[in-house]
């Protein structure tokens, strides 16, 4: 895949593009991850959670007009070993039964060399935390420099999971949850 980031298409001026002023993506769920990794001794426990739904507003033009609000099915999640995942949905870790859902919610996009780094509201077990994230974009191999239809976002970043308190099994499993999101959209209209 070709790089095509954020910051980089301000810098060539491609606002003149076709599709100039915020444009709305769809997030094709079955080509995408949110994938999550965190210690558990010398080993990692990973995982995933299903998208439940994403809105994305992207302006090539203007990165701090784009927007991101995405919610995670919690009871949906998956982890690398049975124990594991049940336990992340239990009581002590996300509390599933009384939390369904994570949301993160942009409140503002910068670009930053050759990314964007998004920073928005991450609820977790009902609690809301300032987060950021590195974001990235990618333009399927071969296409027109021009072509924004198809895309591929990457978001990055770590979070405590003591913050929003889910601190169960803090003895085994580390406190800090390395986050990355895989997302293939496609322009809307």
């Amino acid at each position: 895949m070709r790089r095509l980031v954020l910051a980089t298409l301000l810098v060539l001026g491609m606002a003149s593009a076709p599709q100039a002023g915020t444009v709305a993506y769809r997030i094709d769920t079955a080509n995408s991850t949110v994938a999550f990794e965190t210690d558990f001794g010398p080993d990692l426990i990973t995982g995933s959670f299903p998208l439940e739904k994403a809105d994305l507003g992207l302006d090539f033009a203007n990165v701090a007009n784009c927007t991101i609000d995405v919610a995670l099915d919690v009871t949906g999640a998956k982890a690398s070993f049975p124990f594991a995942a049940q336990a992340l949905k239990g009581p002590k870790v996300l509390d599933a039964r009384g939390h369904p859902r994570m949301t993160f919610t942009s409140t503002s996009v910068r670009g930053e060399g050759d990314a964007a780094r998004v920073t928005g509201n991450l609820t977790i077990r009902g609690v809301t935390k300032e987060v950021t994230l590195k974001a990235q974009i990618f333009r399927p191999k071969g296409s027109a420099p021009d072509d924004l239809d198809h895309l591929t976002i990457t978001l990055s970043g770590r979070v405590n999971r003591s913050d929003f308190g889910a601190t169960g099994w803090a003895d085994m499993v580390g406190d800090e949850v390395r986050i990355l999101i895989t997302a293939r959209i496609d322009a809307q209209g």
